[in-house]
């Protein structure tokens, strides 16, 4: 089959069984990775993207040729100037300097503008707090305001979740023949796992909630301790509309050396070369097998891809 645009192969990602590496962890149950790193922008942001795009040229709220901006850790910059580009609208992407370079460089090459903002003072490198997050907020607002651009909001966009609710739940339950039993998924906007819980918990599926260590805002637990280097979430928001009202079965935190441990697990059993929050994600679908959901399957996603940690401490110390 061939496809229109670039545009339509973003969806229908496979699904993978980690057996090894449940054998090698000596679980009781199953693991299913979902490998939205193959999308086009190699992360699960492209379908909100899509989504969004979609959603705003339909209603009239984006206009023909308009520019569009959004903050963005670098994930949902690339689908959006993945998007962007194929449908006609300049693209400018508004980032906190503490995301990795390689996320940048790629969104440029793709055709973006790239607006790189300073870190909060005593921010660190490759760790973006709430702090980072709110200057990049204030500039992506002001950047709107001057370009009078379409802001793409994916902390807000009913969008966001509604191509999970629609996409990537779907695809999950149709891949694993209604088998699994529980989801978990690293929050940053809140537009997967809510999206995915709207559709998937009717079906009996418990959807959790994945923080770091030391910043669980929304389990309302230990905040005290936020600087990590999970890029993509953690920021300290309590409050994530996409989340509002969806069925969540519980939270669970994972540390950075847990994330960081499990990402390269994955790469060196299974062959899947994800980014830090597929090791967040996986490290909590161990302890939900582990734990509360022992002997049953627990899906997760792959989001993003390890190429885009290359200049991190992700890779660094590996042989």
């Amino acid at each position: 089959m061939i496809l229109p645009d670039v545009t339509h192969a973003i969806g229908n990602t496979p699904l993978v069984a980690m057996d090894r590496l449940a054998a090698r962890l000596g679980l009781h149950g199953r693991l299913l990775a979902k490998l939205d790193l193959l999308l086009p922008g190699f992360s699960k942001k492209d379908r909100a993207a899509r989504a969004i795009l979609d959603h705003a040229r339909a209603d009239g709220t984006l206009r023909p040729g308009q520019t569009v901006v959004e903050l963005t850790s670098g994930n949902m910059g690339t689908g959006l100037a993945i998007c962007c580009g194929v449908l006609g609208h300049p693209f400018v992407a508004v980032m906190s300097a503490g995301n990795s370079v390689e996320r940048a460089r790629m969104m440029r090459a793709l055709g973006a503008e790239v607006v790189i903002v300073p870190q909060h003072p005593g921010g660190t490198p490759g760790q973006v707090s709430g702090a980072d997050l709110a200057l990049v907020e204030a500039a992506a607002k002001a950047v709107t305001a001057a370009r009078d651009a379409f802001r793409a909001d994916q902390f807000r966009h009913p969008g966001n979740p509604a191509a999970h609710e629609t996409g990537t739940a779907a695809e999950l339950w149709a891949q694993s023949g209604g088998t699994i039993t529980a989801f978990c998924d690293f929050a940053g906007s809140g537009g997967t796992l809510g999206g995915v819980a709207r559709a998937l918990a009717p079906k009996g599926v418990r959807c959790y909630a994945v923080e770091p260590l030391g910043a669980a805002a929304l389990a309302g637990g230990d905040t005290g301790h936020p600087d990590h280097p999970i890029q993509g979430g953690g920021y300290l928001m309590a409050d994530l509309v996409h989340l509002h009202g969806a069925p969540l079965a519980g939270h669970l935190t994972v540390t950075a050396d847990q994330a960081r441990d499990m990402a390269r697990l994955l790469a060196r059993t299974e062959g899947i070369f994800g980014g830090y929050s597929a090791g967040a994600n996986l490290a909590a679908a161990v302890a939900l097998l582990e734990g509360p959901e022992r002997g049953g399957t627990v899906a997760f996603i792959v989001c993003d891809s390890g190429l885009k940690y290359l200049s991190t401490d992700l890779w660094e110390d590996t042989p």
